[in-house]
């Protein structure tokens, strides 16, 4: 028997960057829905807006970790899904880790645009691209498009982890779950 049929749960470094990216998405999309709740010039949106570009960040740092922890083997469902649904399964992670991947991108690059550095604790990223408002402008909206839809995709990335755990009654959820 393959060790890929003999893992039940994912390693303890994919549960734990699993859910530490789940408490970042909440922190990026907290932040933004609060600062846009605020009235223009209220202290505290840029504080806000500083928040969300910090787990944004933290979004795009971790998720190189995500996929090497990819390269490990990943516990099999059990029963078996169908083919269709781990077609539709590769293809909503395949989305996700755009979502990680091109959000904060489009925000380096919108900032770049804008020409406005990009903070990082102490020191500032590198500029990507020359400054034009016109390409920043289109950036923001790419960026902000792109955040939009991953509301649908978390969303339906757990709702299909539910469905698999109180509908089919799989593995599917608990693979992600410590061992109680």
């Amino acid at each position: 028997m393959s060790e890929h049929l003999l893992t039940q749960r994912y390693t303890r470094l994919s549960m734990t960057l699993h859910w530490l990216m789940l408490a970042l998405f909440v922190g990026v999309y907290a932040c933004i829905e609060l600062k846009g709740l605020l009235p223009r010039g209220h202290a505290l949106k840029g504080l806000l807006l500083g928040g969300h570009a910090l787990f944004g960040l933290g979004i795009f740092a971790l998720v190189w970790l995500r996929l090497l922890g990819r390269l490990a083997p990943r516990p099999a469902i059990l029963p078996r899904p169908p083919a269709w649904q781990t077609v539709v399964a590769h293809l909503m992670h395949l989305a996700l880790y755009a979502l990680m991947i091109g959000t904060p991108l489009l925000a380096w690059l919108m900032l770049n645009a804008a020409g406005k550095p990009v903070p990082y604790f102490e020191w500032a990223l590198p500029s990507l691209v020359a400054v034009d408002p016109d390409h920043a402008k289109q950036l923001k909206h790419w960026h902000e498009w792109l955040g939009s839809t991953g509301y649908w995709l978390i969303g339906l990335h757990a709702a299909a982890g539910l469905f698999h755990h109180y509908w089919v009654r799989d593995n599917t959820l608990t693979r992600m779950l410590p061992k109680r």
